[in-house]
């Protein structure tokens, strides 16, 4: 009996990780998300990533990346994360008289609504609310503070629990660097769910933020007629199912992947992204470019390696550039430079290794090497571009690094930072040390008002908890960094 249980259980198991009931799951949710689409068809749609990309056909979403974290919703976890404050989508919900957006994610494990937009949302909406309120007290008579949860979804004591930490992280909000828009109308999440009888019409005294969880409740998976197995929030942690699969490779060969049969979607899916990989490599099919960091006019960019041109002609001939490289060896000559990227005096390549090796490589290498790089280029009236694999990491802390070594609070080149060209060898000379006051003094204040910069021109950045520290160690640390000296292992 014992073991026919756990035989049982293996095989729901490896049904729920099966690619086939996944992608097929995925397009029963579409078709619902499509219908809500059709309702709101006058208010953009987008996914909160990374999930509601699954569901969220590109063709009809609006090119505007949301990024709410279920973590930041979990019960006792509860935050306004200043490093995630999607403020970038305030003016997209106040557009055409504040008709909102529609926001899509989904869940599973049997329940309704994910932390993310439970909680995670009405938290972000009460905060924003809050926060313009501090900032444009004027002409706000009657605007509604109050924090709304689903009561399905959160608790009476939780929602108090929530509610008692607002104006902590409102003023935070407010008192940071950030711009926010002097909204017409405070914003307020709704919920709507495969459950839902009708779909709700927004008061007219708010800006709707639509919250559309995608799956239908199911404990286990439930069969359908057309052969496959639903599973609820199939689009969630795709690494583990997914064959190596994204949201983009599902919509550009959805058709393919929907018609083919159960034993061949492994193959089709190797073979889609292998050649979805020597594509990439070959030539991106949409390059964004750099992103400039308004905060100090452009002077540096963040962007992926795969926004920079690899054709030198097309290079900016007033832009320099540091690559930070993947590699498994932390030596800069053991990658060679690609004979089309061949301008040493204005490209400095830094490979970086993966796992720990990565983290000393950033204290021993790359940030040195990069701010005796910029030193010259920067003092040179050259914009400075920094690029990694994903242009949301490695680059930012890099950028974070040049900003508390180079730039003021008011964003200008701090001119007390001049060197002569002896000093100002670049990447082949010696390794500059960077200021410990650098910035009118480095402090954690400071480098988070920084990171705050980088954030509100690039809504992608997103550096790990693992390069923050080393760029606190790196500029903050009383040890042997800055100097070049040996390292405690």
């Amino acid at each position: 009996m014992v073991d026919a249980h756990r035989e049982a259980l293996a095989f729901l198991r490896k049904e729920s990780l099966d690619v086939f009931n996944r992608l097929h799951s995925i397009n029963e949710d579409v078709a619902f998300v499509n219908q809500v689409h059709a309702v709101y068809s006058d208010i953009p749609i987008l996914p909160n990533l990374r999930c509601g990309a699954w569901y969220t056909d590109p063709a009809i979403a609006t090119d505007c990346p949301a990024y709410f974290k279920s973590t930041d919703g979990h019960f006792s976890n509860w935050s306004f994360n200043l490093r995630r404050p999607n403020l970038h989508l305030l003016p997209l919900a106040a557009k055409n008289d504040g008709k909102g957006i529609v926001l899509v994610d989904s869940t599973r494990a049997g329940k309704r609504l994910p932390d993310a937009l439970a909680k995670t949302v009405p938290i972000w909406c009460v905060v924003v609310n809050r926060a313009v309120l501090l900032r444009f007290p004027e002409n706000k008579e009657g605007w509604d503070t109050a924090l709304y949860t689903p009561p399905a979804a959160v608790s009476a004591q939780e929602h108090a629990q929530i509610a008692a930490r607002i104006d902590v992280w409102a003023e935070a909000l407010a008192t940071s660097s950030y711009t926010l828009p002097n909204l017409p109308r405070p914003l307020r999440p709704v919920w709507v769910t495969p459950a839902s009888g009708t779909l709700p019409i927004p008061p007219p005294t708010c800006i709707p933020i639509i919250c559309v969880s995608a799956s239908q409740v199911a404990d286990g998976t439930a069969r359908r007629a057309g052969g496959f197995a639903y599973i609820q929030g199939s689009g969630d942690d795709h690494e583990l199912w997914g064959e190596g699969l994204t949201p983009e490779l599902f919509w550009t060969h959805r058709t393919a992947l929907l018609e083919a049969q159960r034993g061949e979607l492994p193959a089709l899916a190797e073979r889609l992204v292998t050649g979805s990989a020597s594509v990439t490599t070959a030539a991106p099919a949409t390059r964004v470019g750099p992103t400039p960091i308004a905060r100090v006019n452009g002077r540096l960019l963040i962007g992926a390696l795969a926004d920079v041109p690899t054709d030198e002609a097309k290079l900016d001939a007033d832009t320099a550039y540091i690559l930070i490289l993947p590699s498994t060896s932390a030596s800069p000559s053991s990658t060679p430079s690609p004979p089309s990227l061949a301008a040493p005096s204005r490209i400095l390549r830094l490979p970086s290794p993966t796992g720990k090796k990565s983290q000393l490589t950033l204290l021993q290498s790359i940030f040195p090497q990069s701010v005796s790089f910029a030193r010259s280029h920067l003092h040179a009236v050259r914009r400075l571009c920094i690029a990694c694999e994903d242009g949301a990491d490695l680059s930012v802390g890099v950028a974070l690094v040049l900003l508390g070594v180079f730039l003021g609070g008011d964003g200008a080149l701090l001119p007390s930072l001049n060197t002569s060209d002896s000093e100002a060898e670049g990447a082949s000379g010696p390794v500059m040390t960077p200021s410990p006051t650098a910035g009118g003094g480095i402090t954690k204040e400071t480098l988070r008002t920084r990171l705050e910069w980088i954030i509100a021109s690039r809504p992608t950045a997103n550096p790990s908890r693992a390069t923050l520290k080393r760029v606190n160690e790196f500029l903050m640390s009383e040890r042997g960094w800055r100097r070049g000296s040996s390292v405690d292992r």
